[in-house]
Formats: C-alpha cells, sequence, structure tokens
C-alpha cells in the first residue's frame, strides 16, 4: 500500500468513525468530520498533509500525491 491509498483509507476511516460518534454520543462530533474535510482540501491544493509525513517515516512507499510529502 502506497501513502496514497492509506491516506484515502485513514480519512475514510476518520469519517466514519465521527459519523458513528455523532449519531450515538454527541453532535460535536461532527467537528472532527469537519476537521477532516478541512485537511482533505487544503492538501489538495498545497501537497502537505501532516498524516502523509508520519506514514512516509513509518515506511510507506510514496505515491503520485503525496511523493514529496515524505522528502
Amino acid at each position: 500500500m502506497n501513502i496514497d491509498r492509506a491516506m484515502l483509507a485513514f480519512a475514510g476511516t476518520l469519517i466514519l468513525i465521527s459519523v458513528l460518534l455523532t449519531h450515538f454520543v454527541s453532535p460535536w462530533w461532527l467537528l472532527l468530520t469537519t476537521f477532516v474535510g478541512l485537511n482533505l482540501l487544503q492538501s489538495a491544493f498545497t501537497g502537505f498533509c501532516p498524516a502523509a509525513i508520519v506514514m512516509g517515516k513509518l515506511g510507506l512507499k510514496p505515491g503520485c500525491a503525496f511523493g514529496q510529502a515524505t522528502r
């Protein structure tokens, strides 16, 4: 798995967890969904994503979108 696919899986997982927590715990968990969405949007324009840097340091192979983020 490369960083690009791992980032998609990580973001999707966080969003689904946030939706479940919103439904069962508190509507304030929508803030997590908002944070993930805003981070995805800014990384699309800037190419900077802290989670991609961490995943690169953990040994995942660079992908097309986040190949530069790990260097």
